[in-house]
Formats: C-alpha cells, sequence, structure tokens
C-alpha cells in the first residue's frame, strides 16, 4: 500500500493520495515515480505509475474463469441463472426478488423507490441500465479530474458499484407496458434496489486515487445535502478501506462516517480485503456504529449463496471489532464502464457469453457492501421509519448464520433479506422492539476536531451540483490531538 503524509502546516489541502481499489487492483499517484502494491489477502495487485500517469493494472480480482465457466452451462452463452454471480442470482439468493413482490404503506412494490443512495466513489457513467432520467444525481467532485469529468466514472468502479446498488433495465413486453421487476427476464439487469435513486459524488479519477480529506467532505456533504433538489438519502456506500493507526475515537475519517450517521444515514463500509491475516476491519468500517461488511462466496454454484463460506480475501476481525455480517462478494457481475481504466487493463473481466458487452465480473468487499446499500434501500423504503441503528440491529438479527465460520470471521451471518422484512414488520406493529435496545451507545469518535472540510458552497444545475473548485480541507493543528497524527504516516485506502 501507498502511504499519506499529515503535513499539519496551516490552510493548505493535505499532500497524500488514497489509491482506491476493488480486489485486485490498486492505483497511486504520488510526486515521483513509484510502485504501490495492495495485498489483498488472495493476490497483490500494482499499478505503476509516476507523476500523475497510469501503468499497468494486474491482478485476478476482476474476472474469474470458474465463474464464467459455470455461467455457461457448456454452451457459448452466458445464462444467468447459472451463473453464481449473476444479478438474478443474487438478487435471488439474497431474497429482493422477494421484496420485490411486496408493498409498502402506500401499495407501490418494495423496490427501493423514494430513496436515495449516496454512492462515494470514483463517479458514475449512465450506462444502459443506470440512464434512465432522474436514476442519477451528481453531487460534487472532488477528485482531481473534476474540471474534465463532469463527474462520470473514468475509473470503473463507481459504475460497477451502482449497478449492483441500483441498475434497473426497465423491461418492456411486446405491447410496450413495462414489465414489473419481478418478472423481468433474468438477463435482465436489475440490481438489489432497482427503484432506488443514486446520489453520486465522485472521490476519484481515472487513476482510482483520492485524499482522505475527498472522503471526509463528501460524507459532510452528504449529511448536510441529504434532502436537496428531491433527493432522500438514507444510505452511503463506502466501498473502499483502509488501514488505521489509532483508534476510532480520535480517527477523522471514522468520525465523518459517524457524523453521517447520526444524521440518519445508514453508513455501509466495506470490512477491507486482507483476509484472515488482516487483524482486523478497515477505516471506516472499524467504526462500531456503521455497517461493516464482509464477503461470503457461494463456491463456484449458483445455488451456493444458501450454504455460503466467507470467502478468503474478507478481512477477519478482532473481539473488539469485526464485520457485523456477510453479503456476496465473489466473482459478481454488474454494468460495465466501457473504456474505463478498469475495463481496458482487466479484459478477463468480461463475462464470457456476454453478447451485449455489457457486463463485467469482479470480486471485493467493495460487491459486499454495494449488495448490502442496496438492500437497505429496499427496507427503508418499506419502513422509512428505522432508524440507521434500528436498520442494523435488523439486518445482524436476522442474518443467516455461516456454517462452520466464527463471528470474527462472518459476524452475524450472510444477509437475509425477507427475514429481515418480517422482522421490521414486527417493530413497528404492537410487538415493536423497544428503541433503547436498538440504540447503540459506543463512545463517539471526537477524530474531527480541529478539521475545517473547507469551502463546499455551491448550487443546484437541475440533476447536477455546481459547486467552486474546492481547495481542501484545513486541519487546525492546535486542535489536533490524535496522538497517531502528529506528523505520522497513514497507510491509504483500497476500493475494497
Amino acid at each position: 500500500m501507498t502511504t499519506i503524509t499529515w503535513r499539519r502546516s496551516g490552510p493548505r489541502r493535505v499532500s497524500g493520495l488514497l489509491a482506491f481499489a476493488a480486489l485486485g487492483v490498486a492505483a497511486v499517484s504520488v510526486g515521483g515515480a513509484t510502485a504501490a502494491s495492495a495485498s489483498t489477502g488472495v493476490a497483490s495487485a500494482r499499478l505503476l505509475a509516476g507523476a500523475g500517469s497510469v501503468g499497468s493494472l494486474l491482478g485476478d480480482g476482476w474476472g474469474s474463469k470458474a465463474a464464467d465457466a459455470a455461467g455457461l452451462a457448456g454452451d457459448a452463452v452466458n445464462h444467468p441463472q447459472a451463473d453464481p454471480g449473476s444479478l438474478f442470482t443474487v438478487t435471488r439468493a439474497v431474497g429482493a426478488r422477494r421484496l420485490w413482490q411486496q408493498a409498502d404503506s402506500s401499495g407501490s412494490p418494495v423496490t427501493g423507490a423514494g430513496v436515495t443512495v449516496a454512492l462515494l466513489d470514483s463517479g458514475v457513467s449512465p450506462v444502459q441500465g443506470l440512464s434512465a432520467p432522474g436514476k442519477i444525481t451528481y453531487g460534487p467532485d472532488f477528485s482531481d479530474d473534476a474540471a474534465a469529468s463532469g463527474g462520470q466514472d473514468d475509473f470503473g468502479h463507481g459504475t460497477f458499484m451502482a449497478g449492483l446498488i441500483a441498475a434497473n433495465d426497465a423491461p418492456i413486453n411486446k405491447g410496450g407496458t413495462a414489465v414489473p421487476v419481478d418478472s423481468a427476464a433474468p438477463a435482465a439487469q436489475e440490481g438489489l434496489a432497482p427503484g432506488a435513486g443514486l446520489l453520486s459524488v465522485k472521490l476519484a479519477g481515472a487513476d482510482g486515487s483520492t485524499s482522505v480529506d475527498s472522503v471526509i467532505a463528501g460524507l459532510s456533504w452528504v449529511a448536510a445535502h441529504r434532502h436537496d433538489n428531491g433527493m432522500n438519502v438514507r444510505v452511503v456506500n463506502l466501498s473502499f478501506g483502509a488501514t488505521a493507526l489509532q483508534p476510532y475515537q480520535v480517527d477523522p475519517l471514522a468520525a465523518a462516517a459517524e457524523a453521517a450517521w447520526r444524521a440518519g444515514i445508514v453508513v455501509v463500509a466495506s470490512a477491507g480485503n486482507s483476509g484472515p491475516s488482516a487483524g482486523g476491519v478497515d477505516d471506516p468500517a472499524l467504526d462500531p456504529f456503521v455497517l461493516a461488511v464482509g464477503a461470503s462466496d457461494p463456491q463456484g454454484k449458483a445455488d451456493g449463496w444458501n450454504k455460503p463460506a466467507v470467502v478468503d480475501f474478507s478481512s477477519r476481525g478482532t473481539t473488539v471489532r469485526h464485520a457485523d455480517l456477510l453479503a456476496p462478494g465473489q466473482s459478481l457481475v454488474s454494468l460495465r464502464d466501457p473504456g474505463s481504466t478498469i475495463d481496458v487493463a482487466n479484459p478477463q473481466g468480461l463475462v464470457a457469453g456476454d453478447s451485449s458487452g455489457r457486463l463485467f465480473r469482479g470480486s471485493g468487499t467493495s460487491q459486499a457492501a454495494a449488495v448490502t446499500s442496496g438492500a437497505v434501500a429496499l427496507l427503508l423504503q418499506a419502513h422509512p421509519e428505522l432508524t440507521p441503528d434500528q436498520v442494523k440491529a435488523d439486518l445482524t438479527a436476522t442474518a443467516a448464520p455461516v456454517k462452520d465460520a466464527s463471528v470474527l470471521d462472518a459476524g452475524a451471518g450472510q444477509i437475509d433479506l425477507p427475514a429481515a422484512l418480517s422482522a421490521a414488520d414486527g417493530m413497528a406493529g404492537k410487538d415493536k422492539l423497544d428503541l433503547a435496545g436498538a440504540a447503540q451507545s459506543y463512545p463517539a469518535s471526537t477524530g474531527l476536531d480541529g478539521v475545517d472540510v473547507g469551502d463546499l458552497s455551491g448550487s443546484w444545475d437541475g440533476a447536477r451540483w455546481n459547486g467552486a473548485r474546492w481547495n481542501g480541507a484545513r486541519w487546525n493543528g492546535a486542535r489536533w490531538n490524535g496522538a497517531r497524527w502528529n506528523g505520522a504516516r497513514w497507510n491509504a485506502a483500497d476500493w475494497s
């Protein structure tokens, strides 16, 4: 991994960059010619980068010959029903398709409608499945590509996660009538919450790198603007993580995530891809308030999600902090971002037998977090009264245990949406869960003391936020009390 040097020398942007990557893909852009390695517990990936240049990406986090072979089912065409990572298989495995057949209090199908999921990532490109009017709202762009990208995704990671969360092909029948998502053909690309809206807050550019102050600013902006422009941001997806050198109580990134949680937003964070030797989950998943997600594995079978294992690369935790639950994260299929860095560098990610050329395959706790974010959107459409603490309590209380896996490895188990909805129905009725029992009481993080995120002002132009170029966070050295942050170095983050 790369490292970040924090410089507390007055009103200036910190100098280091976070490297964001999915399993098997690292990215770094630092002042001199540098080689950075991201250890994943399965494979080590490397992006060679000079000052702003992009080199070659290697690694096996994108694509899977075994999953491709299962999806081909003996011929040359991908069969979503046989593919262990297809959106059809995954949405069925966690019970999302059963929720789509249910109705909320207004009689509308439970598809995530009325809920906005904020995606802090590398941007989102409006590819097919994400291109419907009103599907994507573009928030501020904190990347170094802000002037040129228009908020779209040149790296490819954010678009992939967006597809898992809320892709919707909006199929129609021969008569031109919309087909309900629960009746769509298996080949239709429907994410966990196909009716949900997406708020894209771009953190990383084409090289996949960003700075910690950008992440903090993005979280702060989302919390402040969650109801702007017709949005209803109830979920934020953080498909990245970092190795923290201090407790969450004094960690700025954890504090920013926790602040969003207290604002009524369910913060979903990937646990990390460092496997059994991780020694704990990544930051900001280390904050005990947020929903930390590890990855499960169907072991190569489409029906394997019924008896999954903890995937080898999923970071194992400690008695102090571990993943709260698991979600599918092995060899998942989502939307391809043609021409993006990940797409160009990883041709093995193309799904065998996909004649449309729309699909890409990847693995990581990033993917597991995105699946969970979509699941939370469904639950919050059905029960908008639930607090973040109640959502977390519900999902962990109803998760399906993973055989032969300890709580340090698997948390409460794999997400089970029908069970979670049933429990939420009870919460809202005569057997309503005692709110005090669902309220988390951990010590609050003070990690943002002394941090000024800078000028976040701007205005909306339709579905796009127009803000002046952001000048970065300011770090008040007089109030900076985190002992491990006094001129120390911090390991950079990976797209998990």
